[in-house]
C-alpha cells in the first residue's frame, strides 16, 4: 500500500524519471534543432554527445542526493546556491573530460576524419551543467527544509 504524503510533505525524487527527462528533453530540443536546421551532424550529437551526457550526469548526481539524510549541508545551503555550484563544479569536470577527449579521440584511425570528437569540448559542459542544475534543483525541491 502506498504511503500517504500530507498536505505539506515535499513530492518524492525518483531517479529513474529525472534520467529519462535528461535524456528525453535535451535528444528533443537539439534533435529538433538538427532537423529543423538541416544539420545532421547536430541531430546525431543530439541522441548522444548531448543527451547521453545528460542523462549519465543526472543518473550520477541523482543517485549521489538521494541517499543524502535532511539534515545534511546540502539541505542548509540556499537551493539556487547549491544548483548552480553543482552545475559549474560538472561543467568544470565535463570541460576537462571533453577537452582530452577531443584532443586523443581523432589519434584513433576510424574517428580521424570525424568532427565528433571536436563537439566534445561544447557537447559535454553544456549538456553537464544543465543537467547537473537542473537535477539538483529539483532533488533539493523534494526536501523538507527547502
Amino acid at each position: 500500500m502506498p504511503r500517504k504524503r500530507g498536505a505539506a510533505a515535499p513530492p518524492p525524487f525518483v531517479l529513474w524519471r529525472e534520467v529519462l527527462v535528461a535524456y528525453a528533453m535535451p535528444a528533443a530540443t537539439a534533435g529538433a534543432g538538427g532537423l529543423a536546421t538541416g544539420r545532421p551532424q547536430l541531430l546525431a550529437a543530439a541522441l548522444t554527445t548531448i543527451a547521453g551526457t545528460s542523462a549519465l550526469v543526472a543518473a550520477l548526481i541523482g543517485a549521489r542526493l538521494r541517499h543524502r539524510p535532511d539534515r545534511s549541508w546540502t539541505v542548509r545551503v540556499p537551493r539556487a546556491v547549491l544548483s548552480v555550484g553543482s552545475g559549474l563544479g560538472a561543467a568544470a569536470l565535463a570541460l576537462l573530460l571533453g577537452s582530452a577527449g577531443a584532443r586523443w579521440l581523432p589519434l584513433i584511425p576510424a574517428l580521424a576524419d570525424s568532427p565528433w570528437p571536436g563537439r566534445l569540448r561544447l557537447d559535454l559542459p553544456v549538456s553537464a551543467a544543465v543537467a547537473a542544475v537542473i537535477t539538483t534543483w529539483r532533488w533539493r525541491g523534494t526536501r523538507r527544509h527547502s
